[in-house]
């Protein structure tokens, strides 16, 4: 125990984070023990994860804990040791979502199937507001600058990819290349399944993903125009597939894991830090998660998006996906007390 205590000193010491955004909300320092399934969950699947990205988090800070990560003969005592748990946010409850990595159809040329392209950004669109959905589209401000990443079949799908972020499309040669976010136009995220709530089409609980593309499909002049109502518009990078096997990329350029990856709030949760979740709602999830990508629609402290994986189950998964709970976020020891002064 004297030799953890030497290394937990030298932790306690480096650490000296700060997060702006904390100060107007609630922050509350936690025992392992208020954590609900802490002990059922798999903390050395968290661990590797953890280890995954965690070299790659912004400040000195952080260099310690990763080292005695790659060692670290016990996840569940690593993190119980080296984090306290923190809920910010007070008792206002999390919003839990999912995402996941779609597969498209595509061809590396236009034709009279593959006719909707993805975009790499445009240099005019680095920084500040650009055109809207609606200008980009209808006014082909796009077309014929060689921008083209490739051209798919289907318009709604290419806008759930923008949803998303990230993809895959599969070539007529069964080949298959990815996308990753390259940047936005700057305007902000609208959801078009709450529009469809405030029109009275749907009841809150009825919306999912899967039941927008059917509304969307059955109603084609009507669904372009609620896709318009959403101004953001993404634009896409070319991905390497190192190993097809891997997640897509996160916001800190690493492949992430289904089930393990959540997006958040960066201005609440360091990117790269474990995050405890504990969701209600059909299929009550409770496990340690690793903070490693962010999102438009990701906003606040108790909001978490949830990555489930790719193609077509892990969408339907995804999709169906709105729950409340609370989510904690583990931060080195010192630093939570840094947060929390009183405890």
């Amino acid at each position: 125990m004297a030799g953890r205590a030497a290394i937990l000193g030298l932790v306690v010491a480096a650490f000296g984070w700060i997060f702006p955004a904390m100060a107007d909300e609630a922050v509350e320092l936690l025992s392992f023990a208020d954590l609900t399934g802490w002990e059922d969950d798999d903390h050395a699947a968290a661990l590797s994860v953890f280890r995954g990205t965690c070299a790659d988090m912004e400040g000195d800070d952080w260099r310690a804990l990763c080292a005695i990560a790659e060692t670290a003969p016990d996840a569940r005592t690593f993190f119980e040791l080296f984090f306290r748990p923190v809920l910010i946010g007070g008792d206002s409850p999390a919003l839990f979502t999912g995402y996941y990595e779609p597969e498209l159809n595509g061809s590396l040329r236009r034709t009279s199937r593959f006719r909707y392209p993805l975009y790499r950004t445009p240099p005019e669109a680095n920084g500040g507001v650009w055109h809207s959905r609606r200008e980009i589209e209808e006014d082909r401000l796009l077309e014929g600058r060689g921008l083209e990443i490739v051209w798919v079949d289907d318009p709604v799908e290419l806008f759930f990819l923008q949803i998303q972020g990230s993809g895959r499309v599969t070539l007529g040669d069964g080949s298959v290349i990815r996308v990753g976010y390259g940047g936005r136009n700057g305007h902000p995220y609208r959801s078009i399944g709450q529009e469809l709530v405030r029109r009275g089409v749907f009841q809150p609980h009825q919306v999912s993903a899967q039941v927008i593309r059917n509304w969307v499909r059955r109603h084609p002049a009507e669904g372009q125009e609620l896709l318009f109502h959403n101004p953001s518009y993404v634009f896409f990078r070319r991905v390497d597939i190192s190993d097809p096997a891997l997640g897509p990329l996160g916001a800190m350029n690493r492949s992430i894991t289904p089930l393990r990856t959540i997006a958040v709030d960066p201005e609440f949760t360091p990117l790269g830090a474990p995050v405890w979740i504990e969701k209600a709602g059909a299929g009550p999830m409770r496990r340690l998660m690793i903070a490693q990508d962010t999102g438009g629609a990701i906003r606040g402290a108790q909001r978490a998006d949830i990555f489930f994986g790719f193609g077509d189950v892990a969408g339907e998964a995804a999709g169906e996906i709105r729950d409340p709970g609370r989510m904690m976020v583990l931060l080195p020891i010192e630093m939570a007390h840094q947060r929390v002064p009183d405890a």
